[in-house]
């Protein structure tokens, strides 16, 4: 057995972008931290896509279609998306620092109080979503109510017993919230996930807020490594809608240091 050493170096170049670097003895390879653009809608479409459609639970509401046709549709509906609630909305993709081949997202959410500083400033402005005009505004949202939206509803009740959870939870307390973390499984096991996740963990650390996630089960070693502790868990009988009778769900909080040791 060959042990390969590696070791991680990040460099903050400036405000928006974050290289990591990940050094083997074979091979480096940098990936950078960057805000989303329009631009990237077709890109997060497979990247997001292909990552949930590994997910048996998930696909239950798309059994109707194909994982490229559902690419395709995402595409037209994710401008509108990333420029929809830019109060509390951020978003950050993971590129390849050399082709710029985008290999991971991550979409938070700010409580509302949480979205400015002191000084009126907005709070993380480099995960800001794109600033687009009112026509362009328009035109986004009307591609995307134009395009057919037609998840199976069957799977409704399992999908209401989650959220209530959730809601429960994020009613204690003001959270950052990791609501989309998606990484293509040709890039899983790089890194891509934990540097998106570190990120927000930072930007929490400087908010002094605690994080909440609601994850499926690819995720939980993941946060688990990461210090998220599980707050509850879910699992349902999803085998009448098609599954295979376990739909699992974790609901993981992290808690800033300071508040644990109080």
């Amino acid at each position: 057995m060959i042990s390969v050493g590696i070791f991680s170096l990040r460099l903050v170049l400036n405000s928006s972008y974050i290289v990591d670097l990940r050094i083997n003895i074979f091979k480096m390879t940098a990936f950078t931290i960057a805000p989303c653009s329009l631009a990237d809608s077709a890109a997060l479409s497979r990247n997001n896509m292909s990552a949930f459609w590994e997910i048996p639970n998930w696909v239950l509401a798309w059994r109707h279609t194909t994982l490229e046709k559902h690419i395709d549709t995402m595409t037209k509906r994710y401008p509108r998306r990333l420029i929809s609630h830019p109060e509390t909305s951020r978003h950050q993709k993971v590129v390849d620092s050399e082709t710029g081949r985008l290999l991971g997202y991550a979409r938070w959410l700010l409580p509302e109080s949480h979205t400015r500083l002191a000084d009126g400033e907005p709070v993380w402005p480099e995960a800001m979503a794109p600033v687009v005009s009112p026509e362009e505004e328009a035109a986004i949202k009307r591609v995307a109510e134009a395009t057919q939206w037609n998840p199976n509803s069957d799977t409704d009740p399992l999908d209401d017993a989650v959220g209530a959870i959730k809601d429960k939870i994020m009613a204690r307390k003001p959270y950052l919230c990791l609501d989309y973390l998606a990484v293509h499984p040709e890039n899983k096991g790089k890194g891509v996930a934990t540097l998106l996740v570190e990120s927000g963990m930072q930007q929490a650390g400087k908010l002094g807020l605690d994080i909440f996630i609601l994850a499926c089960k690819p995720g939980w070693g993941l946060y688990s490594r990461l210090g998220f502790r599980v707050e509850e868990e879910l699992v349902q009988d999803d085998s009448i809608y098609g599954g295979d009778g376990e739909f699992a769900m974790r609901y993981y909080v992290y808690e800033q240091p300071l508040q644990r040791e109080a």
